[in-house]
């Protein structure tokens, strides 16, 4: 990758990491349903009148729209209104990566290789140690929230996969149309008219301006510029960068909001980054059946090179 691409890319994922912190603070400004609604509807709008029609079919487009919209990001923002931490937040959704494979390995018949196999055990004993961690003195059912959002992320990579955008930036636009509604619906049905109507009421300009940063920054600057990336470089070279969310998500929770690293929680980023290392790049073994006294065929490209496999997914707040 040329230098100025590199760059682009520790940009975006300084972007995404960043966006745990200001979901943490605009958490002050909206309740987490009512929240992610307003992300989802200033990603949609106007970008959805820019970016043309949908180049996938709708049922991918609602798919991902309610597994990644509504149950991804409800949770996530629930979990982190009940108490999880905007940087460990950031690490444990990375786990998204081994039920991502797990998924797969069901819905798309992919094996997971033994290195693979060994990613997800030692991500998934990061877990194990954060858990540990949070469970000593944090809100467990936050961390239960966060865990059960990292699959339903998986659970949209996987929808992603077999839509296969051949645009990142038309079909996330597109996807942001879906979750506005149940959102809003969850929110009245949960947070109350009254909750809703007081947040929109007190709207200042550091609650317009964190809605901005989460929709337009981390969404359409974001997937664009990622989408940008992997047009031009191999998916295997732009995919690890995506470790870095993590990163930059625990040091600026602890610079911007003061949150303490105890020697656990770096023993189970250290964990569950590897592990999502060797998940994400290991490859997985695709079924073959060649017909019998046929020569064996050609093996196919590694996971993750062709156009809407799971490393295009960006894993992103």
């Amino acid at each position: 990758m040329r230098p100025l691409h590199i760059a682009l890319a520790a940009l975006v994922t300084a972007v995404w990491g960043v966006n745990f912190v200001v979901i943490e603070v605009g958490l002050g400004h909206f309740p987490p349903l009512l929240f992610s609604a307003l992300r989802f509807l200033v990603a949609a709008l106007p970008a959805v009148f820019f970016v043309g029609r949908p180049k996938v079919a709708w049922k991918w487009i609602v798919g991902v729209g309610l597994a990644l919209g509504v149950a991804k990001f409800g949770l996530l923002f629930i979990g982190m209104d009940r108490g999880m931490p905007a940087g460990l937040s950031s690490l444990v959704l990375q786990v998204q990566a081994v039920f991502t494979a797990l998924f797969a390995a069901v819905a798309l018949g992919e094996r997971p290789g033994r290195m693979r196999v060994l990613g997800m055990v030692v991500a998934l004993a990061g877990i194990g140690v954060a858990a540990v961690d949070e469970g000593a003195g944090g809100p467990v059912l936050a961390f239960v929230l966060v865990i059960v959002a990292a699959a339903c992320w998986g659970v949209s990579n996987v929808l992603t996969r077999k839509a296969a955008p051949p645009d990142s930036l038309n079909f996330m636009v597109w996807v942001s149309t879906v979750p506005v509604i149940p959102l809003l619906g969850l929110s009245l049905l949960f947070e109350g008219w009254d909750r809703d109507a007081d947040a929109l009421a007190a709207l200042d300009w550091s609650g317009a301006g964190i809605i901005v940063y989460v929709a337009w920054i981390t969404t359409v600057f974001g997937f664009g510029a990622w989408g940008f990336l992997l047009r031009h470089h191999p998916a295997s070279s732009v995919a690890p960068f995506t470790l870095l969310v993590p990163v930059f998500g625990m040091s600026s929770a602890a610079l911007l909001l003061g949150e303490s690293v105890s020697p656990l929680r770096w023993c189970a980023a250290a964990l569950l980054v590897g592990g999502v290392a060797l998940t994400s790049l290991a490859g997985a073994r695709r079924p073959r059946t060649p017909a019998p006294d046929s020569p064996e065929p050609e093996p196919g490209p590694e996971p993750g090179s062709e156009p809407g496999s799971e490393p295009e997914v960006a894993r992103a707040a």
